[in-house]
């Protein structure tokens, strides 16, 4: 009597366990451009990075674009959630982040709004984004024009949102060039103080210096500054002196050079539109 209802069970078991198994990866958040099928070239690719970092830097807002081959055998609007869900664009506490996912072999798209613009960017707009800004271009096979499209109407849009000020970003405003420049001059200086004034003084101005320059100059958030002043300290005046001079590991860690980007704690409660072309 108990066997066809435990062999029911197992069977919706068994299928639950395929559905979650077969669902797409979530890609790791690193740009705000991420493109999984090569759709755009990497000078479109750059252009859209470059004009979401400066409305990002200029109204704090996050706009991330995800293109992917498919979600099947999911819905792109469950993959937009778990999307959201993992990448969390947009500022804690302001939830200001929307996500654009294109899937591309499904001819599907979706955008995905955070609470704080839902105001702004309701279903009912977020379609009319959709229908007039992306989908023509879409199906004109210009998918670059009509992600920037897509994309510039967002900024209209949440331009005359008034949301808080944007705050310094740690990582955001200090390219790998400029912190190079500091860290470099930094240690030259440390190491030419540490001859005068020995090692523990000299990293101690040097890292001072390189904090102000980094604060002062770049405009960096305290934290930021505070980091590259240590790391400089650290490396001038506690070094190790077993004959290797920068004791064993080459400098970083392991950083990636500055070129990482990530969500802000923005939250998502599924509000937002999809389309087709």
């Amino acid at each position: 009597m108990l066997l066809l209802p435990r062999c029911g069970f197992g069977f919706f078991l068994l299928l639950f366990c395929t559905v979650v198994l077969a669902q797409v990866d979530i890609p790791q958040l690193s740009r705000r451009v991420t493109d999984l099928t090569a759709t755009l070239s990497p000078e479109q690719a750059n252009a859209l990075e470059s004009k979401l970092a400066a409305f990002e830097a200029k109204k704090g807002s996050q706009i991330a674009v995800l293109i992917v081959p498919t979600t099947q055998p999911e819905d792109i609007a469950q993959f937009g959630i778990r999307v959201a869900d993992a990448w969390k664009v947009g500022r804690e506490n302001v939830d200001d982040g929307v996500i654009l996912i294109v899937a591309k072999d499904d001819r599907k798209f979706r955008l995905e709004v955070g609470y704080g613009l839902e105001g702004v960017i309701p279903d009912a707009v977020a379609k009319r984004v959709i229908a007039e800004a992306i989908t023509p271009r879409f199906q004109q096979g210009d998918f670059a024009g009509g992600i920037d499209a897509g994309v510039t109407q967002l900024m209209k849009l949440i331009e005359g949102e008034p949301l808080p000020a944007p705050s310094e970003n740690s990582g955001e405003n200090l390219g790998e060039g400029s912190f190079m420049f500091i860290l470099v001059g930094g240690l030259i200086a440390g190491f030419a103080l540490s001859v005068m004034m020995g090692r523990v003084m000299g990293g101690m101005l040097a890292g001072l210096g390189a904090g102000l320059v980094a604060a002062l100059v770049l405009g960096l958030a305290f934290s930021a500054a505070l980091f590259i002043g240590l790391m400089v300290f650290f490396i001038v005046g506690v070094r190790s002196t077993g004959g290797r001079g920068w004791s064993s590991g080459g400098g970083f860690g392991g950083s990636s050079g500055g070129g990482s980007w990530g969500g802000g704690g923005g939250r998502f409660g599924g509000g937002g539109a999809s389309g087709s072309w």
